[in-house]
């Protein structure tokens, strides 16, 4: 992403992408719901119908799963980063099959692999809606929810992984383990990652688990004695994994993986014209549109407060992001016509994301892990508004020392750093440039073919580790990077 339009391209020498010659207004109509990924076979099928289908078909043989590996991906729908990371590994996964059938490979194990994404929550004894549940986490539960992260749990009181969350919440889970017999699991949230270690120990399979989280730092509760490896975000993260008794070659760097529409090259000057966004302004991007009601109602006060003072920077175009919000946006289109903002554009749901992210000169979002990695992927600077806590507080540190991204607490903050931007354009540049540390564009890639050489290598190791036990809690060091 450039600063302005006055400063060369930065991103890749790569021919540009065109992208769809569609009007703005059909970029930013709502798309339908995606059935859910859990196919088996009934298109369609909610997931408790598919989960149902599943359970009902006879088990899988040794010889029949040998034969056609399934790999799981699985997540917990709690916000949107940890089932967009899971989409983003399950097509690099099944991007090397597709690769290697055509190069005549059809016996390879990429070739004759199916790849699944699951949510977790689905399997759950109690399905309860995970947006919800994060928002509690992001109200008044989560000055509690940082103190257990920086007093215990990141500290050296670690938990190995245990069988007592899958018996109690996840039965229907081990079930679909011990009929489907996966080749691997992996996983993208903490829940996850401990329904696939318990369902391991339960079964006796011997299956790989690779766990991806999707922040900058790791919860002290992931399964680390367990888990055959751990894909991390960069070296300081890999930091917090090392006293926890992770050893060091279950531990590989590949970044945060992103769908790779973030990391493709696009005309600027066509993703503006199909906006109906200026050429001559800087162009502020919004990210305004997630569903959680915490801490997005502060994000959007913030913008809303900022609002009215959008008259002082003409050379400005702000461009809020409302989402499936349509109450939002309707109320962000009312209050623009009341102030008479031209240099203020009010987008709904938009689709083509990357194409937008190419379109603006830095994007004003939440430090949110998927959010921050689909930024980097894209080239392009940040304003990381809200005050954070927990991961998200390790989130803004990380990017603001490595000098990526700028960070506001409140609406003041806010409007001084557009301000700044505004008069010091080198200001963008700079953090583009200095993001180059953090940007790992392939990581979706390098997961894949990490998850494919644990499949193939015999035999599985720490066997002793797969036994079963109800608890493990352990004492580790304390971690290099404590918040």
């Amino acid at each position: 992403m450039i600063a302005s339009m006055n400063t060369p391209a930065l991103k890749s020498t790569e021919p540009s992408a065109p992208i769809a010659p569609a009007p703005a207004q059909t970029l930013a109509v709502p798309a339908e719901p995606s059935p859910s990924p859990l196919a088996t076979g009934a298109q369609g099928a909610t997931a408790a119908e598919a989960i149902a289908c599943a359970l009902a078909a006879p088990e899988r043989t040794a010889e029949e799963a040998a034969a056609h590996p399934l790999i799981l991906v699985v997540h917990a729908s709690v916000g949107s980063g940890h089932r967009s990371a899971a989409n983003a590994i399950a097509e690099a996964l099944e991007e090397a099959g597709e690769a290697a059938r055509a190069a005549g490979n059809d016996n390879s194990l990429e070739a004759r692999s199916e790849v699944r994404v699951l949510d977790i929550l689905d399997f759950g004894r109690i399905v309860f809606d995970g947006d919800k549940t994060a928002s509690m986490f992001t109200g008044w539960a989560r000055p509690f929810y940082d103190l257990t992260w920086r007093y215990t749990l990141t500290g050296r009181l670690l938990w190995g992984g245990g069988t007592i969350w899958a018996r109690l919440m996840y039965p229907k889970f081990t079930e679909y383990v011990r009929r489907l017999r996966p080749a691997a699991i992996v996983a993208t949230h903490i829940t996850a990652a401990n329904v696939a270690v318990s369902a391991r120990m339960i079964t006796g399979q011997s299956f790989p688990i690779v766990c991806v989280p999707t922040d900058y730092e790791a919860e002290g509760l992931w399964p680390h004695l367990h888990t055959d490896l751990f894909c991390v975000a960069n070296e300081s993260m890999a930091e917090t994994l090392r006293p926890r008794r992770v050893p060091e070659d279950r531990i590989l760097i590949t970044g945060i993986p992103a769908s790779p529409a973030f990391s493709r090259t696009y005309d600027r000057a066509k993703a503006r014209e199909a906006f109906g966004l200026p050429q001559d302004k800087q162009v502020m991007l919004a990210l305004a549109g997630a569903k959680l009601p915490q801490p997005y109602v502060h994000f959007r006060a913030a913008i809303g407060e900022m609002l009215p003072f959008m008259h002082a920077m003409p050379s400005m175009q702000l461009v809020i992001v409302a989402g499936a919000d349509e109450d939002y946006e309707h109320e962000l289109r009312r209050q623009v016509a009341e102030y008479g903002l031209a240099n203020v554009t009010v987008l709904g749901y938009v689709n083509a994301m990357a194409e937008l992210m190419e379109a603006a000169d830095v994007v004003i979002c939440k430090p949110g892990g998927l959010t921050v990695t689909e930024c980097l992927c894209a080239h392009a600077p940040m304003i990381l508004l809200g005050r954070a806590y927990g991961q998200e507080k390790a989130n803004v540190r990380m990017l603001t020392a490595a000098g990526a991204a700028m960070a506001a607490t409140t609406p003041r903050e806010l409007l001084d750093t557009l301000r700044h931007i505004s008069d010091h354009s080198a200001s963008a540049h700079a953090m583009l440039m200095n993001a180059s540390i953090l940007r790992r564009p392939n990581a979706a890639e390098d997961i894949a073919r990490a998850t494919f050489a644990l499949i193939r290598r015999e035999p599985p190791r720490d066997a002793k580790l797969r036994a079963k036990h109800f608890l493990h809690f352990y004492w580790g060091k304390k971690p290099a990077h404590v918040r």
